[in-house]
């Protein structure tokens, strides 16, 4: 075990599917995976390994922010030998053609900072999907008919916002959505040699102000979970 995962050795799949939301990875392994067995619960991060379809899978919360994911994603892939990292989360839509409910699959993801800063110095680092897990997630879900856009994101590391004018050139410039972990999550995975991508269903936009309704979340990431556990093992 380490720090901040109480698993055993052997206790972790290669495979890891990590949400935000320590409920939400309960939600994903009971409604998804075979014979899911709560493997961590340190400091309430709940993380879980079961099988989909014969394939083992771990689903292992990582906190809200990138400070958070990275401290999780280092123990995962150095300490449990993780090889496959599929972030599943919410994002804000930031193109109007994007609605919500639509699934955005990050083939980067721009940034102001991440934990991972230091490493580079003067160095703009470009953070960029596993093409393999990304073209296997496309078809995925075309073959399920969910709304889907693939390109860059933003991923910031604050909720609480005040930058219009940032919102207003990321939205000039194609940014699809924003959220709070991929960057640093593919910065670690080039580092470590393995594979990494991020699934985000839109909750919210940032243009329309519409938001997801409560008693609908699950439904919409349920396709998202479902894109990325095909992704993986595709």
């Amino acid at each position: 075990m380490t720090i901040h995962i109480g698993a055993k050795p052997g206790q972790i799949a290669e495979t890891v599917l990590m949400p935000g939301d320590p409920y939400r990875a309960k939600w994903a392994a009971e409604t998804f995976l075979d014979d899911a067995e709560l493997v961590n619960e340190t400091r309430g991060m709940l993380g879980f390994t079961g099988s989909w379809k014969g394939n083992r899978v771990t689903i292992q919360g990582s906190g809200m922010g990138m400070p958070s994911l990275s401290i999780y994603a280092n123990e995962l892939i150095r300490d449990y030998g993780a090889k496959t990292l599929i972030r599943v989360g919410s994002a804000g839509a930031m193109q109007e053609h994007i609605k919500v409910r639509d699934v955005v699959l990050a083939m980067t993801s721009s940034t102001i900072a991440t934990p991972s800063t230091g490493f580079f110095r003067e160095l703009n680092y470009a953070p960029v999907a596993d093409y393999g897990l990304l073209a296997a997630a496309h078809d995925a879900a075309r073959a399920k008919g969910v709304p889907t856009h693939v390109g860059g994101i933003y991923s910031s590391d604050v909720f609480y916002a005040e930058r219009p004018d940032l919102d207003e050139q990321m939205i000039r410039h194609g940014v699809l959505a924003v959220e709070m972990e991929a960057a640093e999550l593919y910065i670690l995975a080039a580092r470590h040699g393995v594979r990494a991508l991020a699934v985000l269903t839109i909750s919210d936009h940032l243009i329309t102000h519409e938001s997801l309704p409560s008693d609908q979340r699950e439904q919409s990431f349920g396709d998202m979970i479902d894109i990325a556990l095909h992704a993986a093992f595709t």
